[in-house]
């Protein structure tokens, strides 16, 4: 290039990077601080040690936090805990070892990161309760074999940090592979899930997600059933786990599987609910609709926490699933069954499912023999159940039928959400008249005409198998609801 003439773009570029590199080299470069910090805190240039990182699922976050906590409770260690103010800490997940390194070079080093406030985070660990969780925050561990240095990172979806992150550096790799080993088993050990009745979901970005649910109490006079139909649903589930033991020191495998079908409102939830609490310190996962894409995370967990049950509600939807495989099969219940074969027989793991229609799950059940150890119908209450069923919704009423009986008759074919409805609805209606509320025949009589008026849809939505009858009307007996009985 002659004097006077242009310079071009790629020329200019050139000169300046060469200015840059200059200025760069001419001019001292500060030590990143955290440099300084770890050289004290290990003994060692930091540049030249190993840096073991673990990653994990974003709900294992609260389980990081209580076994960090365990593990500076025991064995006479201390930490400092020190937090990071950096440019890049949000948006690149900063790692450990760009904490000893400045993001920029040369006469940008003062860009690097900084000692700051620890970043902390609520998160839930049962119902109603949440736990402090550091969120971004590096631990100078003493007073153990040796020092070591952890960074704990939280998953930050909205800026692309899908996954929670444990990163160790210490003198001696060794040392490393231990400290993520013992905290792999603290995890494991204090896992804040385990005991608890939780489900699996996935959020906006996809990312697996644990709710805590709280299951009302549910004693065994709320569950009417047909004489003994609760005793088979608890010899193969509560007493079965009762006598685990012994049953596994003589070869017989835990493993099982239940299927509670039947109309719906009938108490095949409720029965579920009752199960739940009769067996406690068991997990309970739930899944149900868009909980039916996380059946393969939900079993790994189930696997982890045993004893666990794993409840299905509504299995048959995953049946109607219209999603075919290449070779024609439902991938979700191909999924499902795999995951309940895949577990070893010693697994104490219980599948509960309930549905409305067993027609579509046999011929896949039939096909995969073994998944499924008793399957128990929960039928429309008969007439002692609807007795019962009568004097238990009416509990806390003053209830004053002179026509029990004939308002037992009068509802036959109808499920135990109708009756809970009927007498709603009863009570309602005498609240209406003003003064004191009781309940009566003319009560319950108009309850009734009312239901029956909704028709075919009233009866659908609270499972009733036909209509129940007013006083004074001939019961019809040929309106089924729904095809079949099931919805």
């Amino acid at each position: 290039m002659t004097e006077g003439e242009p310079i071009s773009v790629a020329e200019f570029g050139a000169a300046f990077k060469a200015f840059l590199d200059s200025m760069a080299a001419a001019g001292p470069v500060a030590e990143p601080p955290f440099v300084a910090l770890l050289r004290s805190h290990l003994g060692a240039e930091p540049a030249g040690l190993p840096v073991l990182s673990e990653s994990m699922d974003e709900p294992d976050h609260a389980n990081v936090q209580v076994a960090m906590e365990d593990y500076l409770a025991h064995g006479g260690r201390r930490a400092e805990l020190v937090g990071v103010s950096g440019e890049q800490k949000r948006f690149m997940g900063m790692s450990l070892s760009d904490l000893i390194a400045p993001v920029h070079g040369g006469f940008s080093g003062d860009r690097a990161p900084q000692p700051g406030p620890v970043d902390y985070v609520n998160l839930p660990v049962g119902p109603g309760r949440t736990l402090p969780c550091v969120q971004y925050g590096l631990y100078l561990v003493a007073g153990g074999s040796q020092p070591l240095a952890v960074l704990v990172r939280g998953a930050d979806e909205r800026h692309g940090g899908g996954r929670l992150a444990v990163e160790v550096m210490a003198a001696e790799r060794e040392t490393a592979v231990g400290f993520l080993a013992d905290l792999r088993e603290r995890m494991g050990r204090r896992n804040v899930y385990r005991g608890q009745v939780v489900s699996l979901g996935r959020s906006e970005y996809g990312s697996l997600g644990i709710t805590f649910h709280e299951l009302p109490a549910v004693d065994r006079d709320g569950v009417v059933l047909a004489d003994g139909v609760l005793e088979r649903i608890e010899r193969d589930t509560v007493v079965f786990a009762r006598h685990g033991d012994a049953l596994l020191a003589v070869g017989r495998h835990l493993k099982r599987g239940l299927l509670l079908h039947g109309p719906p409102g009938t108490g095949k939830t409720l029965s579920v609910m009752y199960l739940a609490g009769q067996m406690p310190g068991r997990t309970v996962l739930l899944l149900t609709g868009a909980g039916f894409g996380t059946i393969k995370a939900s079993c790994a967990l189930a696997r982890a926490l045993e004893p666990a049950m794993v409840v299905l509600e509504d299995v048959d939807l995953v049946a109607e699933e219209r999603t075919m495989s290449a070779s024609g099969q439902n991938p979700l219940l191909f999924e499902l069954l795999n995951e309940m074969d895949g577990l070893a027989d010693d697994a104490d793991v219980i599948f509960v499912l309930t549905t409305n229609r067993p027609d579509l799950l046999e011929p896949a059940l039939a096909a995969r023999p073994g998944r499924i150890d008793q399957a128990v119908e929960i039928a429309l209450p008969d007439a002692a159940c609807r007795r019962r069923l009568l004097l238990r919704y009416g509990s806390g009423l003053d209830l004053r039928l002179e026509r029990l009986d004939g308002l037992v008759a009068r509802t036959e074919g109808v499920s135990a959400a109708f009756v809970k409805e009927l007498l709603r609805k009863a009570a309602l209606l005498a609240a209406e008249e003003g003064g004191e509320l009781i309940v009566t025949d003319a009560h319950v009589d108009r309850a009734l005409d009312e239901l029956s008026q909704g028709g075919a849809l009233v009866g659908a939505l609270l499972g009733a198998s036909r209509p129940a009858t007013a006083y004074g009307s001939v019961p019809t007996v040929s309106a089924p609801w729904e095809t079949g009985g099931y919805a």
